[in-house]
């Protein structure tokens, strides 16, 4: 057979070896590999297979080659040459298969003296196996050749010597060698281990040196038995208290005054913190735990019956003997909503609840994965992660461990938060948890995991796998006003100094404020506010101007808290046609937005203002798309068309973005155009399709309780999303008039104003 002739310089390939040259090989399946030492090609070679190419880093062409079997170079062929490429004649050599019991004594000769070089130079098994996998005679002789300790000369040797048992012996010689060599140098650090060592001298010293001590009642207990003492006490299980005894022994061999011994006291004092036997006597009543979620917080239904069911099911399983699968009952609660709406606090009282112990940890802006593993302790001022750090406040092994924000988790090069906490929230994993700095097994399935989030959209999907979402939608106006009356004044009143029967607030005040001072989902906005109403107050009383109790009327919020911040502007924005009034959730929350159209003369085009995401944007035009192909329908002029048009959703510098505000943009056109204002008293959501239909949407209860704050008194809706209205407080419903739709023209026609009223609207405005 004729081949591209490769010449290697720096290696040499045996037969059944895979190895990647800096080579160019062309377009050839075959190549015929061949030494070359000081100019010179060797006799012999192997023909390889190019199973892959490339290049390198810097550009040159790199290909990886296995080897087939040896070959017999033979003269160049007449015209084949181009270049530095030369083909040559192969004449193909294969191995037999001798079988004589002198070539089988050498391979039994041969198997045994690289065993006793593995066992010398600690080999984790893999060699082996892989030795034992080799049969053949000619292959096992070749192994020699993958060794680095064997010079080049004696691989081409090897590699030349066509005769199996020939090559066998040649293999058994050259290992042999090596053999004696390795038994030379241990030979050499035996003798040297088992000389006069300083650090044992060292050892007994300081040993005599603590018994000096002792008898001069300069110290009592040594080091070393006041770990030993601890160990003891904390009852550690049967696999970690190995590994603390094991540390002690290397602390009392390094001495107190070792570089090392620091890092294993710091070790040990983390072992010690951790509380491997104590345990929090859990309650698991369903009632207590109502009582005291009532007790702590209003409102909240849905969540709080959520909780009990969590807390009955604990209890069951533990009365019918189910508690040893509690891996297979990994339900982690992950309560979600937007700032205020007390999250945080509703995990402190399922803890009280439960008789536990609660931590919490902020996951908030967390980048760094070893926050979480901990750190390894080769690395200078290692630490355990934030779980075992956790486990050591709680001062128990089933405490309720609390991950605050844990939506905003982030990633870098330092690694994935998200990932790590995977192994903790996933009960089939957390009963093995292994801190990178404790390196020990840490169960984690007895400890209540609770998350929190502002938006699910930004959790991570594996993690969003393993979590149950309880939804906090925010608070009525009505159990703001019992929040503030049963919390947030009793607390103000003590932060402020102040008595109870010193300071009188009426409910209508407090209406007040919650509808004109403040536009949120939760209630910290609304306690900043009654906390300078009472520090105004205070003020009064502290330096003698009242003696008398103070009551805190509206005169006195605007003196104090200014002019009146948010207002119920749905009729004064509506009363023009082309505005409309939309509603959406932020992550603060639901809220209502007002959508601007108007039309001007200009190129025919579409303008966006408001900062609006892509979605949004195409709402947008799909809306205008729709008004465009049913302006018939709609009674509207085909002429009113050859201008251009813009959108414009007030407050710029907010970003906006989402499906639902599909129907307040085709219904604010549709205003323009026709010149019928909208209801003010209408707020609507929903996706809009270019046929008309009117698709489902998130967050309605949301919504509904932001419309409700700012006044409106209907909402339109999609008609699939009648179900979610169970959702909404029933006080709310009661209020408010629900217009489920199917498509845009029934929108039109709740949300525009009749005809025959523009007359009266106009003079309304």
């Amino acid at each position: 057979m004729t081949y591209l002739l490769i010449p290697l310089d720096d290696a040499i390939v045996f037969p059944t070896v895979t190895a990647t040259l800096p080579i160019d090989v062309g377009d050839e399946d075959r190549v015929f590999l061949i030494p070359r030492r000081d100019g010179e090609f060797g006799r012999v070679g192997v023909v390889a297979e190019v199973i892959e190419r490339g290049h390198s880093r810097r550009g040159g062409p790199v290909a990886t080659v296995v080897g087939l079997h040896r070959g017999l170079a033979g003269a160049a062929q007449a015209g084949e040459s181009d270049g530095d490429a030369l083909r040559v004649e192969v004449q193909e050599i294969r191995d037999g298969h001798p079988g004589d019991e002198h070539t089988q004594e050498l391979a039994r000769e041969y198997r045994a003296v690289v065993e006793e070089i593995l066992e010398l130079r600690g080999d984790d098994g893999r060699i082996a196996a892989f030795l034992r996998s080799v049969e053949e005679p000619g292959a096992l002789a070749d192994t020699s050749g993958l060794s680095p300790d064997i010079p080049n000369d004696q691989k081409l040797r090897l590699l030349e010597t066509v005769d199996v048992s020939e090559r066998l012996r040649i293999a058994v010689e050259l290992q042999r060698e090596r053999l004696a060599e390795l038994q030379v140098r241990s030979r050499i650090r035996d003798d040297v281990e088992s000389g006069a060592q300083k650090q044992q001298r060292d050892y007994f010293l300081r040993k005599q040196m603590e018994s000096i001590r002792k008898e001069l009642g300069e110290d009592e207990t040594s080091l070393i038995e006041e770990y030993e003492r601890k160990i003891a006490e904390a009852e550690m299980p049967e696999t970690i208290a190995e590994q603390a005894e094991k540390e002690l022994r290397r602390l009392e061999r390094q001495g107190e005054q070792s570089p090392e011994s620091s890092m294993i006291r710091s070790y040990l004092d983390w072992l010690i913190a951790v509380p491997w036997s104590k345990r929090s006597e859990e309650r698991l009543d369903p009632v207590h735990t109502r009582e005291v979620l009532d007790s702590d917080h209003a409102g909240l239904d849905d969540v709080k019956r959520r909780i009990t069911e969590f807390v009955a099911v604990r209890k069951l399983r533990q009365e019918r003997g189910v508690e040893e699968d509690s891996r297979a009952n990994g339900t982690i609660l992950t309560l979600v909503g937007p700032p205020g709406t007390g999250k945080t606090s509703i995990g402190e009282s399922i803890a009280r609840s439960l008789g536990r112990e609660f931590v919490r940890i902020s996951l908030g802006g967390l980048h760094d994965e070893a926050e979480i593993r901990g750190h390894r302790r080769t690395y200078i001022g290692a630490l355990p992660g934030r779980i075992v750090r956790a486990l050591r406040d709680a001062k128990t092994m089933n405490p309720v461990i609390l991950f605050d924000e844990v939506d905003k988790v982030g990633a870098d090069w330092r690694g994935d938060p998200s990932a790590a906490l995977l192994e903790v929230l996933d009960p089939a994993q957390n009963h093995s948890f292994r801190d990178h700095y404790l390196d020990v097994e840490v169960d984690l399935s007895e400890v209540v995991f609770i998350a929190t989030a502002n938006l699910v959209d930004t959790i991570p999907a594996p993690l969003l796998d393993r979590m149950e979402i309880i939804a906090f939608d925010g608070y009525t106006t009505e159990e703001k006003l019992a929040i503030a009356k049963g919390y947030l004044l009793p607390r103000q009143l003590k932060r402020n100094g102040l008595k109870q029967d010193e300071v009188e607030i009426g409910d209508d005040v407090v209406r007040s404020v919650v509808s004109e001072y403040t536009r949120e989902a939760g209630v910290r906005q609304l306690e900043r506010e009654l906390g300078k109403l009472l520090r105004g107050a205070a003020t009064k009383i502290a330096s003698g101007e009242s003696e008398e109790k103070i009551e805190i009327g509206i005169d006195a919020v605007r003196e104090t808290l200014g002019r009146q911040r948010f207002f119920q502007e749905s009729v004064e924005r509506t009363a023009i046609p082309g505005v409309s009034t939309g509603l959406a959730v932020t992550g603060t929350g639901g809220d209502v937005l007002f959508i601007e159209a108007t039309a001007m003369e200009g190129d025919k085009g579409l303008v966006l203002t408001g900062q609006l995401g892509d979605v949004m944007k195409e709402s947008a035009r799909i809306a205008l798309s729709y008004v465009r192909s049913h302006s018939e329908e709609l009674g509207i002029d085909a002429g009113g068309f050859q201008r251009e048009f813009h959108l414009h959703v007030p407050a710029g510098a907010i970003p906006k973005d989402g499906p639902s505000a599909g129907t307040a943009m085709t219904t604010a056109l549709v205003s323009l155009l026709s010149g019928r204002p909208v209801k003010h008293t209408v707020g609507m959501t929903g996706e809009v399709t270019l046929q008309g239909r009117v698709l489902p949407i998130g967050g309605l209860k949301q919504k509904v309780l932001a419309a409700h704050a700012a006044g409106l008194t209907e909402v339109i809706l999609p008609e699939r999303n009648r179900g979610d209205l169970d959702e909404v407080p029933e006080e709310v419903r009661e209020q408010m008039t629900f217009h489920p739709v199917m498509s845009i023209d029934e929108v039109l026609g709740q949300a525009l104003e009749p005809v025959e009223s523009r007359a009266d609207v106009a003079a309304m405005s």
